[in-house]
């Protein structure tokens, strides 16, 4: 059924001997404006794929979402930052009885990589009295280069490292929160346009239902004056007025409610929310939009469902985390060495420990590992349930994915049926007038068939509107929205 009905007022002819065939011009002409597809060219339609793409440009989701990307970007930025070179000085003087005690100066540079090794530049300066031997240095100052390294805990993976990759992991995730949350904002907003657009239609079918009606009216009323038609006949055509208004307010309202619900949606570049002009009509309901695609390709789809890479990314997170619950089993063995020279020169070649260098070992562990082992543990606990999870949400996803795709066939084969339906009381109405004109019928019969025909295009507007619904609904469920 056409969205865009004109509403013509049809005047009565001649009555008399012709009552009949008067009664019955405004239902035909009526008729035709429903299924022929007329449509007024003064108003303006917003379509579905223009609201989408307003949708998808200016909705506070969407720019939430494109948020949700800065943030992981930002988070990966903050666990780089653990690797930056570090720069750093210290001065300790101590004077009494104009005694100079000790003066010691220290700066120095350290550089973390992410190899676990970190890198050290250090220049030192110490002078006093009572200045402890072992930091007896040149009088210019002696400069070290050197590493430290982990042979122990933190060789293969350190806090540091964990934390980077935990970074990287996230801002990979953000990109299917983004996905879903706006597969989402694809739903929602597909459900109000076409909810909208039904609420138009069935609007635009009870509006010509009234026009019928008073048309019917003034044509009895007319017959009635005239003497071709008792009173009580203007009444039960008035009364078909009267109940018609009624529907007609009521489909009235849930056009303006709806209007508001997708008035939501609506949102310009400077952020400001936007109200559709009343002029402004959406497109038909029998228009196609988009079609689905095979199930056996929206089946293999659903690995990328962004449901289930979440589920993936929370998994790649707990492992980094289990490997460094891991390594923290491992006792520390942490060794430095660095070069002395009292100069910046070419450094010579020899041994290690020759001459000109200090180094140093430390090594620890706990005796019992409690704390390592429970937190291993509880680690690969939730290693265990997200995998659960995960296998349970794809069982979910393509029991979901299933039950959307078989709705949308049915309701195709739906409309198939319900198209016959109203031709079929078409011709139960035209066969109505033809049984009316030869004496054998009542205007309350004729009422009836109307009815029974309004009410099935309200139940096909419902249908159309279902199923175009339905094709977003099988899209979210195998996982694609706005992008695809």
């Amino acid at each position: 059924m056409s969205n865009k009905l004109d509403s013509k007022v049809l005047t009565p002819s001649e009555p008399s001997n012709q009552r009949r065939q008067f009664l019955f011009i405004p239902v035909f002409c009526i008729l035709f404006l429903v299924f022929s597809g007329h449509r007024t060219l003064a108003q303006e339609t917003l379509t579905y794929s223009d609201f989408l793409v307003w949708v998808r440009d200016f909705h506070p989701l969407a720019k939430q979402g494109d948020l949700t990307l800065e943030l992981g970007r930002q988070e990966l930025r903050m666990a780089r930052g653990g690797f930056d070179p570090i720069i750093y000085g210290d001065q300790n003087e101590k004077k009494y009885s104009n005694t100079q005690y000790y003066n010691k100066r220290e700066g120095g540079i350290v550089v973390p990589t992410v190899a676990g090794v970190e890198l050290k530049g250090v220049f030192e300066q110490n002078m006093g009295t009572y200045l402890n031997a072992e930091n007896t240095v040149p009088q210019n100052g002696l400069l070290a280069a050197g590493a430290s390294i982990n042979l122990g805990e933190g060789l293969f993976i350190d806090r540091r490292r964990a934390a980077l990759r935990q970074a990287q992991v996230y801002a990979d995730a953000t990109v299917e929160e983004r996905r879903f949350l706006l597969n989402n904002l694809y739903l929602d907003a597909t459900f109000a346009y076409w909810d909208w657009a039904k609420a138009y239609a069935d609007l635009k079918v009870f509006q010509e239902g009234v026009s019928l009606a008073q048309v019917r009216f003034e044509a009895i009323k007319s017959s009635f004056e005239f003497g071709d038609l008792p009173a009580i006949d203007t009444v039960e055509a008035y009364t078909q007025v009267l109940n018609r208004t009624i529907r007609l307010q009521n489909a009235e309202n849930a056009f303006f409610a709806k209007t508001q619900e997708l008035n939501v949606f609506l949102w310009d570049a400077d952020e400001n929310p936007i109200f559709l002009n009343p002029e402004i009509s959406p497109m038909s309901l029998t228009t196609e939009v988009s079609d689905v695609v095979d199930i056996v390709e929206l089946r293999s789809m659903l690995p990328n469902h962004p449901e289930l890479r979440l589920l993936d990314y929370d998994l790649e997170f707990l492992d980094i985390d289990r490997r460094w619950k891991a390594e923290q089993l491992k006792p520390t063995v942490k060794v430095n060495y660095n070069f002395l020279s009292e100069s910046v020169r070419p450094l010579e070649t020899g041994p290690f420990f020759e001459n000109d260098y200090k180094w140093g070992i430390s090594i620890s562990t706990p005796l019992f590992l409690r704390k390592e082992r429970g937190a291993l543990g509880a680690t690969r606990a939730k290693i265990n349930m997200t995998r659960y999870k995960r296998d349970l949400s794809v069982q979910k996803l393509l029991a979901t994915l299933e039950k959307e795709y078989n709705s949308y066939l049915v309701l195709g084969r739906q409309l198939v049926t319900f198209d016959n339906n109203i031709k079929g009381l078409q011709r139960l109405l035209e066969g109505e007038r033809i049984r009316f004109e030869m004496g054998e019928s009542s205007l309350f019969l004729i009422n009836a068939r109307e009815i029974s025909l309004f009410d099935a295009l309200v139940v096909l507007n419902s249908i159309n509107a279902n199923q175009k619904i339905a094709i977003s609904k099988v899209r979210v469920a195998a996982g694609i929205g706005f992008e695809e």
